[in-house]
């Protein structure tokens, strides 16, 4: 048992499958469509960009957590770094971030089950997925880790095949395929390889970015695994490659097996539309049995991942003290239950208020992930100073060319907000999202600073108190 309740349940093959299935999340297969049609073959660029950043943050993030691995990850290290307010602040929004992707989870998968036994209803589906993954974690975290070491698994494999059976597509060598097609003259032919021009890139970086969001979910498991500075370490340099193979990589062999402006990416999906191109049977069947076990793996990941928040903020007195407390298998129940109940309500609006309340909740909690990948650069810059002085042994990861990247990965993702503002098309546009997440923030960071002055004004009057009675003892004497 871990000295905060917690259980070191998770062995060393469910962190490392964690860590690799955290990087690929549900967007990637559904959302890289758009990118595509936005950015054409440049969306390669957008995906280096978007890939650099998340290796900056996490190698950040790796410092700290490898020197200090708690459940809390960067909102525990912000709170020691940055103040009571921004732990508080960052833990909040990140828990608001995934209760909402529980109810986007839900009804993906809930979609996909009902094509296949429309006899249920997609709320019925949703609900059904909910409870189960609900149960699972309420078990044991070992339970939660041996669901994600195989959902997890059954992607990587999946893009791993996808990856050996495009490339030998692409270079003419797979018996029995209809490859006329592909080839890698599909990066420049059909208008070049930035047809919509160099400003395309840009725009693709907003449509991808958020499908990176979960890659820190190791840092946060970690502390519960067997060997938590190992995990974070191994996890942190190791996502380079996981990056570069399972995102750069098969979006590669994606616009090589087909050419970026066929009709076809939009309609069925860029992954099921490559497969198709080949002549693969059921193809579409298959691509969706592997989004529904993303879906399910990020379902699973992110009632782990808030559930965890929350334990952490009660531990530190920032939520309620039932969310600190751990049932003998070492599992925060109340923190669980919480988590999925708001779950369950969002699924609830996204029913019945689609346009309305869910839109709203999914906009303000959409740049979420950029507020605490900000929020982990300025930890680091604070966090850097405090390691080594208390204990510079532990500064086994280090940020690379500290403090110079880490104000530049703070001035991108500064400039990506930015840029998001000039995006005003649709419902769900950048500059709504920037607007509504800034404005939860707002609210909860306003919370953060009125608990710690009432607080404060508390432990002034405690001090006074026992200064008064000190002083009575001595006049006494």
């Amino acid at each position: 048992m871990t000295g905060n309740g917690l259980h070191a349940g998770l062995k060393n093959r469910h962190l490392s499958m964690i860590a690799i299935g955290g990087v690929i999340g549900a967007g990637l297969f559904v959302g890289s469509s758009s990118g595509i049609a936005t950015a054409g073959p440049g969306i390669l660029l957008s995906y280096a960009l978007v890939g650099t950043l998340v290796v900056l943050v996490m190698r950040m993030l790796g410092e700290m957590s490898a020197a200090n691995p708690t459940s809390g990850s960067f909102s525990a290290h912000a709170d020691r770094a940055l103040g009571r307010w921004a732990g508080f602040s960052i833990g909040w929004l990140y828990w608001f971030f995934w209760v909402v992707v529980l109810a986007v989870e839900a009804t993906a998968g809930a979609k996909i089950l009902e094509g296949w036994i429309p006899a249920v209803p997609q709320w019925g589906w949703a609900l059904i997925v909910m409870v189960v993954l609900t149960a699972t974690n309420l078990v044991s975290v070992g339970s939660y880790g041996e669901f994600e070491f195989w959902f997890a698994g059954i992607k990587v494999v999946a893009i791993g095949a996808f990856i050996v059976v495009g490339l030998l597509a692409v270079l003419g060598v797979l018996p029995g395929a209809h490859t006329d097609k592909a080839g890698f003259s599909n990066l420049t032919d059909h208008g070049g390889f930035l047809p919509h021009g160099p400003g395309a890139i840009l725009t693709g970086v907003l449509l991808v970015v958020f499908s990176f969001m979960g890659s820190e979910i190791a840092t946060l498991a970690a502390g519960e695994s067997e060997n938590p500075q190992r995990a974070v370490t191994k996890s942190t340099n190791s996502i380079i490659w996981r990056i570069g193979v399972f995102y750069l990589g098969s979006i590669l062999i994606v616009v090589a097996l087909l050419p970026w402006n066929d009709p076809s990416i939009k309609e069925k999906g860029s992954y099921v539309a490559a497969l198709d191109s080949l002549g693969i049977a059921h193809a579409g069947e298959i691509m969706n049995f592997i989004v529904l076990t993303s879906v399910l793996s990020c379902l699973n990941s992110g009632l782990y991942t808030a559930s965890r928040m929350a334990f952490s903020l009660g531990q530190r007195g920032d939520a309620p003290k039932a969310f600190a407390r751990t049932t003998s298998r070492g599992v925060p129940m109340a923190a669980i239950v919480a988590s999925v109940v708001f779950g369950f309500v969002a699924v609830f609006f996204n029913y019945r208020f689609p346009d309305s309340v869910f839109l709203f909740l999914v906009n303000s909690s959409g740049a979420v992930a950029l507020f605490v990948w900000l929020v982990i650069c300025f930890s680091q810059l604070r966090m850097r100073k405090i390691i080594q002085a208390e204990a510079p042994e532990k500064l086994v990861v280090k940020m690379w060319l500290y403090p110079y990247l880490t104000w530049a990965t703070a001035g991108l993702i500064v400039f990506v907000l930015g840029y998001m503002l000039t995006d005003t098309e649709g419902e769900s546009s950048g500059r709504t999202t920037v607007l509504l997440s800034l404005l939860v923030a707002a609210v909860v960071v306003a919370v953060a600073v009125v608990k710690q002055k009432v607080a404060g004004g508390r432990t002034a009057e405690a001090t006074a108190a026992e200064s008064a009675e000190s002083a009575d003892k001595v006049s006494v004497g």
